[in-house]
Order: C-alpha cells, then sequence, then structure tokens
C-alpha cells in the first residue's frame, strides 16, 4: 500500500457504493456578493472518531450542475462520515461557452486579481455555514472537481492554500498559477482527453510535484497509477485513465482513499 492507494481501491466502482440507501441532500441558498448561489449539503450518517466531522467541497464541471454531479459521484456514500458539499456555479464564459450561457467557475487567469471572485466569496461563505451547524474538522476540508471544477480545486489551493488540506482534480489544469504552500494532490485525467490534453497534463502535473517536493521516481501504485513521494509530506499519485474527458467511475473511491490520509498539521 502505497499512500493509502491500492490497486483494488482504484478499481472499485462508485457504483457498487451506489447501491446503498441514497441520502437525500438539503438545498441551501446564500446571497452572495448580490447573487442567490445555491449548493446541495449532505450531512454525515456516520459518527466521526474524534467527533468533528471532514468537509469535501464538490465542483461540477462547465455545462454541469450540483445535482447531476452528486448523482454521479456519491461521495457521501464513499465516506459518510464526511459534510459532502455539491456546489452550483453561474453562466460564465469559457472558449466552448464564449457567450457564458453555462454555468461553471470563475477560474480563468484574471480571477487572483479580481477584488471579488464570486465563487471564493461562495465557498468562504459556505464554509461559514457549515462551521454553524456542525462539528467542523477544520484539519480536514478538501476539494475535488472535475474539468472547470478541477481548476477551481488549483483556484482554491492558491488563494484558500490555509483552508484545504488536499485537493482532487480531475481533468483539470493549474494555469500559472503558484500555491504559497505545498498541499497533497491527487490528479486524474485521462490518455484520450481531447480537451485537456494529454501533454498539458503532464505539464501540470510537473508543476504540482514541483510545488509539492515530489521530483523523485514514482511507485506503480495501481493500474495507470504512478505514486510521486514528497520532501514535504505532500505526496503526488496521479492516475492516467484510458477514457476521455470524464469523471470515470473509480474517481470517488480513489479520491477518498487519499482524503482521508491526509489532514492539516496546524
Amino acid at each position: 500500500m502505497t499512500g493509502g492507494i491500492t490497486a483494488r481501491v482504484l478499481l472499485l466502482s462508485v457504483t457498487a457504493v451506489a447501491t446503498s440507501v441514497a441520502q437525500q441532500p438539503k438545498r441551501m441558498t446564500w446571497k452572495v456578493d448580490g447573487l442567490e448561489r445555491e449548493a446541495l449539503v449532505f450531512a454525515p450518517t456516520a459518527q466521526a472518531a474524534n467527533g468533528k466531522f471532514p468537509v469535501i467541497l464538490v465542483f461540477h464541471g462547465h455545462g454541469g450542475n450540483m445535482r447531476g454531479f452528486a448523482n454521479q459521484t456519491h461521495f457521501q456514500l464513499a465516506w459518510p462520515e464526511a459534510i459532502v458539499v455539491s456546489l452550483q456555479g453561474l453562466p460564465i464564459e469559457s472558449n466552448r461557452d464564449p457567450g457564458g450561457k453555462k454555468p461553471g467557475w470563475d477560474s480563468g487567469p484574471e480571477a487572483l486579481t479580481e477584488q471579488h471572485n464570486q465563487d471564493l466569496d461562495l465557498v468562504d461563505t459556505v464554509l461559514a455555514t457549515l462551521h454553524r451547524n456542525f462539528q467542523v474538522d477544520d484539519a480536514r476540508i478538501y476539494a475535488t472537481g472535475f474539468s472547470n471544477g478541477a481548476f477551481m480545486t488549483f483556484l482554491l489551493w492558491t488563494a484558500r492554500s490555509s483552508t484545504f488540506a488536499a485537493i482532487a482534480p480531475v481533468a483539470g489544469l493549474i494555469r500559472d498559477w503558484k500555491p504559497p504552500v505545498p498541499r497533497p494532490v491527487i490528479y486524474i485525467g485521462g490518455k484520450k482527453d481531447p480537451l485537456v490534453k494529454p501533454d498539458s497534463q503532464k505539464k501540470t502535473v510537473s508543476a504540482v510535484r514541483m510545488i509539492d517536493g515530489a521530483n523523485g521516481a514514482g511507485q506503480q501504485c495501481g493500474p495507470d497509477c504512478t505514486f510521486f513521494a514528497s520532501t514535504t509530506g505532500t505526496p503526488v499519485p496521479v492516475i492516467t485513465h484510458d477514457g476521455g474527458h470524464e469523471f470515470p467511475p473509480f474517481a470517488t473511491q480513489a479520491i477518498v482513499a487519499f482524503f482521508k490520509n491526509h489532514q492539516l498539521k496546524r
């Protein structure tokens, strides 16, 4: 076992987990920067060992939505002790949607220069609400997302690095951002991805490994998985599956297994 990820875990399909009785989330709304925002909040269904609950923030891809992505990923079933929040993006421009008709995340190159980033402000607001309603474990707050949502996780690492213990981008890129501190990152990408191309994925992985001090030779950690140990305790497992631009079925279990092994050291 390397970094909590084994071949068995990586081959598990979330379909097996989803056969459990489905938990109904609570739809919550906020007014953030004058805009109506919403998310689906799955309360924990199991008691955490220390009485405090980890948090997973989940970001759909551009054109997706909170409910569809929650129904696809089932993080609440994979980690019943966690508070899982599936957030809803707002219409925003992208290369494939220049008119900004579909929902996504404000994670473009200019995101860090904006006086108020609507999605960073949303995350701050959501976490404040969770702290009022739950016993949140501040050492175990995580973010994961697909495509445009993966870009959002990289933005959170850069802009809110003191908050998040680890991130899990799926089919996303880090841009030219410079996260100020190392954090554990599990990266998942497709060999046939026509949008986030393999060469771009490799550049992102190289940048992440440099930031995390994970520059040594990798070790196999499962099918198409390479684990890069880190001198800073912030390892980088990289899983490159045979598919395209997608959130693969095994991703939820692999991400949860990784998150469970990492927390902030305060």
